[in-house]
């Protein structure tokens, strides 16, 4: 036993519990003896869950918080059920969204990039990563996180570029990558390409220009329409339908471009919506995907009319060197001015937006890298459709993922960055000619020159986050340990928000590369959102921070609040109130163990022995603990988080506290020694169980508790998990306990309706409805007078009621409280009619739900039994009501 537990290893916990110091002191005790790390107990078997890695571009939010945690859970469970579980942690370079910051803080300084240069700059962003990757682990580890740092990885060190290259290689190889001039989402901020998932779509209030363009010849003139009149500066066609008969004798012709007098043709082109607007459309090839195709189809010229700066260039003319804005009110000034602009109409539209930036998104024509995505989509679609592929939880996220991948376009994977992988193709300074490799030197090699200089541009972020699954096992070498034990992985768990950009990219390149899904499950959930459910944001400033949350309540309260307030992919809304609330419940934890412990004085983990002749108390506590072990296990393996922490809070709170240690008082503080002991062996071995089961979702409160509680083991995070035992199924105590409590209930609820205090003693009789019943209160009756503080008690089959008594029917006997002079007879009667009301609808909603034929038809035979035994139970308490109503007006 190391020194820490020996000086933790008490008999009595401190009078309050401090989050603060058992985190820290825990956490680092975890930390040096390296309980967290995979491989531990090499002939299990392995667990794996790999980390969605976080950006280092800042602080982690509280979505961070939940997802990390229902990772942790799962985990810590697993490594308690004895399996070898690896957590690998990790972050992510995430290229635009980091560099943009390195650069807003460079020009804070005055300066830019490019003043540093490429070089200069990549050590200012690696100084930002140090930074900022050392605030994300010292976050998990106030989280509580338990990560396997040995195997920590980022997506830019040198494992992983190797992977990267060699996937691009490989891809390129097979002609799925491929370099092309195309129009692409331009981000003019950032000034890079995006692919087509990083734009967000905003409804914006724009307007529509109808213009009118002139033919040559003086023969009229056609109208188009467009919510860009900028991009017309580019335009160089004019598409009509080859079979609108309005058009059939323009096509051929020539246009004069307003403002600029370029002449353009009317090409026809099956594009076009002949009965949609004008029936005419203009052509930008270089500024719209549509117009690009049409423009390839008519070999029609490409003018870009803006720099990669959303800056008008010199194909604009006169509005060289305006901003793409300012050039729009410009331009409709001038064709007010001439005339062709004829109509301007208010259009509420979808306009693209930058994910990183929030630019308006710029369609660009570029030359780019793209990735062929059928021949990759395709394999992995099939396999889903046959039943081998990925498990999503809830299962209705399969068909977002489906649709995406079936509707999936070429991916643009080339950025204009510096931060990132640099794409592994080099060129020939003298020649131009390309080659793809690995290294430099194997591309001098593969192109017999030394003149070579190696591609600008970097990879999109998502390519490098695509391979994490197997990347971070030492993948490309695929005799590397740890891929061999421990990939594919068991559960991805993420966001529903990410499952274009990140799942479903893992899913393809994990399949092309390793011929296995990466993993076998993915549990998606969804967002924490406000407490009046609105998505937090910086505008809104109703973010969370878990740091926060963790300082003013512990992070076992938060924990538990995230994880157990959400349903699979549904969003869960923070509410500062719930997270009290489960502060609370750590503090009812936190005291019943400290009872516990005061009444555990000198008591021994080898003096446990729940051999004995124990108490009804005791076989119940034991069949509800067996019982909540069993149902718990089952939930989280089935990621229904929510319905765990329900059972744990009423195992825990209910039935531990407030009734079983209650009970568990009258041995302890009794004369019987041997029935003292059966006790405090039960209470101990059913605290220890507690303290495990609640373990994976509040790890800190439960090992400060479980090291000063009888045990063997070095820390709670190796202890066994509780697991389902036959020996401590009890139904017939179960049924005893739920007397006991209904009796107990009764009693308190009459005194409280007549204001008897429960320091007051009272006389209580119990009539029993059978002899089975009145054996189970004979030997029960210490608790009986105990927890309804009787004066006289008396249990029989024959009790008749006596006069002015308050009346209570249970299930199998009628309980009388002779409270002679402090009950009104009138009042009572009419409470017993108002029971007597909630019975009757008791009554008929059973016999209409029996008297349906489609419920006796359908419903298993053991339901309608149930729902039997409960219509003959309801009727009889009516009975026994009315009679004791009669009884009393008689």
């Amino acid at each position: 036993m190391s020194e820490l537990q020996n000086n933790e290893h008490q008999t009595s916990l401190p009078t309050t519990y401090d989050p603060k110091s058992a985190e820290q002191k825990w956490y680092t005790y975890w930390m040096e003896n390296d309980f967290f790390k995979a491989g531990r107990v090499p002939e299990a078997k392995p667990y794996t869950i790999v980390i969605p890695p976080p950006n280092v571009t800042g602080v982690l939010h509280i979505g961070h918080a939940l997802d990390f945690t229902l990772q942790d859970i799962l985990v810590r469970a697993k490594r308690m059920q004895g399996y070898d579980a690896l957590w690998l942690p990790g972050s992510d370079h995430a290229g635009i969204a980091t560099q943009a910051k390195v650069e807003q803080k460079l020009r804070e300084q005055g300066i830019t990039r490019h003043d540093l240069g490429r070089e200069k700059f990549l050590e200012q962003t690696w100084e930002w990563k140090e930074t900022y990757a050392a605030n994300i682990k010292a976050q998990w580890a106030k989280i509580g996180l338990s990560l396997d740092y040995s195997r920590e990885r980022f997506t830019l060190d040198e494992g992983l570029s190797e992977a990267v290259k060699e996937v691009f290689v490989k891809l390129y190889d097979k002609g799925l990558i491929y370099r092309g001039k195309r129009i692409i989402n331009w981000d003019p901020a950032a000034r890079t390409a995006l692919s087509d998932i990083e734009v967000e779509y905003k409804e914006t209030q724009g307007h529509l220009y109808h213009l009118e363009y002139p033919l040559k010849d003086g023969s009229g003139s056609i109208t188009v329409a467009t919510t860009r009149p900028e991009t017309m500066l580019g335009d160089t066609a004019v598409a009509v339908h080859p079979e609108d008969e309005r058009y059939r004798g323009m096509i051929g012709k020539t246009l004069l471009l307003p403002v600029l007098g370029r002449e353009i043709p009317v090409i026809a082109d099956e594009y076009v919506e002949k009965d949609f607007g004008s029936g005419a459309v203009k052509i930008t090839p270089a500024h719209d995907p549509n117009d690009f195709e049409v423009g390839q189809r008519h070999d029609l010229p490409q003018i870009i009319v803006m720099d990669e700066g959303g800056i008008m260039n010199s194909e604009a003319g006169p509005y060289e060197g305006l901003d793409r804005a300012d050039c729009r009110k410009k331009i409709v000034s001038d064709l007010q001015e001439q005339g062709v602009l004829i109509k301007i109409e208010d259009h509420l539209h979808q306009v693209g937006h930058s994910e990183r930036t929030d630019a308006v998104v710029e369609p660009y024509l570029s030359t780019q890298w793209f990735v062929k995505m059928q021949p990759l989509a395709e394999p992995v679609v099939n396999a889903q459709k046959s039943g081998e592929g990925v498990k999503f939880v809830p299962d209705r996220f399969e068909r977002t993922y489906l649709h995406w991948m079936e509707n999936v376009r070429d991916w643009c994977i080339s950025r204009q960055l510096w931060w990132g992988h640099r794409i592994p193709a080099w060129y020939c300074q003298e020649t131009g000619e390309m080659v793809v490799a690995k290294s430099e030197a194997e591309a001098r090699e593969k192109l017999g020159r030394d003149d070579l200089v190696q591609d600008n541009d970097v990879l999109d972020t998502w390519f490098s986050s695509a391979l994490w699954p197997f990347s971070t096992m030492g993948w490309p070498d695929e005799d590397s340990a740890d891929f061999k034990r421990y990939y594919p992985v068991d559960v991805l768990v993420t966001g529903y928000d990410i499952i274009p950009f990140w799942v479903s990219r893992m899913i393809f390149q994990g399949y092309e590369f390793t011929g296995k899904m990466p993993f076998k499950d993915t549990l998606i959930h969804g967002l924490v959102r406000d407490s009046e459910g609105r998505k937090m944001s910086k505008s809104l400033g109703n973010g969370v921070d878990p740091l926060e949350v963790i300082e003013k309540y512990g992070a076992d309260a938060m924990r538990f609040m995230l994880s157990t307030g959400i349903t699979p992919g549904q969003d869960l809304r923070f509410r500062w109130e719930r997270v009290e609330q489960i502060r609370n419940f750590a503090n009812k934890i936190w005291n019943a163990s400290r009872f516990a412990l005061m009444n555990l004085e000198g008591f021994t983990y080898d003096q446990i022995d729940i051999t004995g002749d124990l108490t009804t108390a005791d076989r119940w506590i034991l069949h509800r603990m067996n019982e909540t072990s069993r149902d718990i296990t089952r939930l989280i393996d089935s990621y229904e988080f929510g319905e765990t922490g329900r059972l744990l809070y009423t195992f825990i709170w209910d039935d531990l506290c407030d009734w079983y240690i209650e009970f568990a008082k009258l041995s302890l503080y009794g004369e019987d020694e041997a029935a003292k002991k059966n006790t405090q062996s039960v209470l101990a071995y059913v605290l220890d169980r507690t303290m495990r089961m609640i373990h994976p979702f509040m790890p800190f409160i439960s090992e400060e508790i479980w090291q000063h509680l009888p045990h063997e083991g070095e820390t709670i995070t190796l202890a066994q998990w509780p697991t389902y035992d036959e020996a401590f199924e009890n139904p017939a105590s179960a049924r005893e306990m739920e007397l006991l409590m209904e009796i107990i209930r009764s009693v308190r609820n009459i005194r409280a309706e007549v204001n008897v205090p429960m320091s007051k003693k009272i006389e209580l009789n119990i009539k029993a409805t059978s002899p089975e019943m009145l054996d189970i209160l004979s030997a029960n009756e210490g608790y009986i007078r105990r927890f309804c503080n009787t004066s006289e008690y008396a249990s029989g089959l024959d009790l008749q009621a006596p006069d002015k008594a308050m009346t209570s029917v249970i299930t199998g006997a009628e309980l009388y409280l002779p409270l002679a002079g402090l009950i009104d007879i009138a009042q009572e009667i009419v409470r017993l009619e108002k029971e007597v009301k909630t019975l009757t609808s008791e009554v008929e909603r059973v016999d209409k739900k029996l008297s349906n034929p489609g419920f006796t038809s359908k419903a298993p035979a053991q339901v309608i039994e149930e729902e039997r035994a409960k219509q003959a139970d309801y009727s009889d308490k009516r009975d026994k009501v009315l009679a004791r109503i009669a009884e009393l007006k008689g």
